[in-house]
């Protein structure tokens, strides 16, 4: 009888380990089970070592309480230069800030703009932004899908974010259209967008049912297509969910503010006055950013708990740009003390807000806080459960281990960035720089 059971045993062994034979190298078996598989081992690590519960504490810390009511068009000194992709010399000559929205003539009460071809996200991973770059480009007469913008935007197929220049990027060296990016956008200006005929692909967070069946906070892209005062919400091409999906006016500005109202216009050359015209004093990128930083600093006055994260967040990220490292870095001291407040929920904290949003690896590198950036890279790449396929937070550890003296910690790092994004060109940059193998 023992002799029959362990033989029993051995077959029903035997047969567990053929099937996970044909899992792993039979293609479409392996295809339909990789998604679960994949989400049984993200749950098992979450279970484990749950993601929200993370904290960052930097070892310098911000005695800035509030901003002053206005942002310092001068930057602050700071104790290194950028050594990769550096802005444009910044002016000193102090510019005016630009009022949201130019005065042309009014709005209708309703646009619905016609032409894009519809394409979801779902069935690969985090396609998110080659969808809804596809649909935008779609607009202008582009034949391609979302497999075409994912091949250059997604090199390495878990990559966990797409960045908005990125998208700009691929727009400008593949196509024969032009694209521009700025920050600190509003419903009005969407508006006069949509009644030239201009689509406008927004950036914005989404509270979302993740893995684990508990809603979440991620980063999403949306093409906005129409609006309709009467309902008071607009028209999107969502990936996620469907076509012409309607969004109320408050809720897509509460997500558009977790992105520093980020916002992506394509648009053939012969149009580009029109853009400018809309724009106003925007249309220049460090008046943008400017009038973004005063807006992020007047909310900060209005808002609380997880809007006020971000809206710290968004001065942050202003400030980076206008190369006000210190004055970034206080102003995200700031938002991670009040993150660090709020409670240890998936559906409150947004813990995967370095995936999209890097700008305090700037700020504190630049501002010579090396042991900062390497703690906030590992919090944010440990809490990667499935892979965590983030070349910025790879390369910026490498950054500050290379200052710092640890060689072989930077290589290692570089490299890893490389794998998640072949042939990312800061990192790159840096290693024919330092001479790293």
């Amino acid at each position: 009888m023992q002799k029959t059971t362990r033989f029993l045993i051995l077959i029903a062994v035997a047969l567990c380990c053929i099937i996970a034979a044909v899992a792993v190298f039979y293609q479409p078996v392996h295809d339909r089970l990789a998604w679960r598989l994949n989400e049984a081992q993200i749950m098992i690590k979450s279970f484990i070592s749950p993601p929200e519960k993370a904290e960052f504490i930097p070892q310098t810390q911000s005695g800035t309480a509030m901003p002053t009511p206005e942002v310092q068009t001068t930057p602050s000194n700071n104790t290194l230069t950028p050594t990769w992709t550096p802005l444009a010399e910044f002016t000193m000559t102090p510019l005016p800030f630009p009022t949201a929205t130019p005065t042309i003539e009014p709005l209708p009460t309703h646009v619905a703009l016609q032409g894009v071809r519809y394409m979801d996200q779902h069935g690969l991973w985090n396609y998110c932004a080659p969808a809804n770059l596809a649909m935008a480009l779609s607009f202008w007469g582009w034949e391609g899908d979302r497999l075409d913008t994912g091949k250059a935007l997604k090199p390495y197929n878990k990559d966990k974010n797409v960045m908005p220049y990125e998208m700009a990027d691929y727009v400008t060296a593949n196509t024969d259209l032009k694209a521009i990016v700025r920050v600190g956008g509003d419903l009005d200006l969407i508006k006069h967008f949509l009644a030239k005929g201009f689509p406008v692909l927004a950036e914005k967070g989404a509270w979302i049912k993740d893995f684990s069946g508990v809603v979440s906070w991620m980063g999403h892209y949306g093409v906005i297509t129409g609006y309709d005062d009467e309902r008071s919400e607009l028209i999107t091409q969502d990936s996620y969910y469907s076509a012409d999906y309607m969004v109320a006016y408050d809720n897509f500005i509460e997500g558009w503010r977790s992105f520093n109202y980020t916002y992506v216009i394509i648009y053939p050359a012969d149009r580009e006055n029109e853009i400018m015209t809309i724009l106003g004093e925007q249309a220049d990128e460090t008046a943008n950013y400017q009038y973004a930083a005063q807006k992020a600093s007047d909310e900060i006055y209005t808002l609380t708990d997880t809007n006020k994260f971000f809206t710290w967040y968004n001065r942050g990220t202003n400030l980076k740009e206008l190369q006000d490292y210190a004055g970034a870095a206080d102003a995200y001291d700031q938002a991670f003390a009040i993150y660090n407040t709020l409670p240890e929920d998936k559906s409150v904290r947004p813990y995967r807000i370095l995936w999209y949003q890097t700008g305090p690896y700037f700020a504190y590198y630049f501002t010579g806080r090396y042991y900062d950036v390497i703690n906030l890279s590992t919090t944010a790449i440990e809490a990667a459960l499935d892979e965590p396929a983030l070349e910025e937070s790879f390369y910026w550890r490498a950054m500050a281990k290379y200052i710092l003296g640890d060689k072989y910690g930077a290589t290692q790092d570089f490299q890893e960035s490389l794998k998640y994004h072949p042939d990312f060109e800061p990192t790159l940059y840096q290693m024919n720089l330092y001479g790293l193998p």
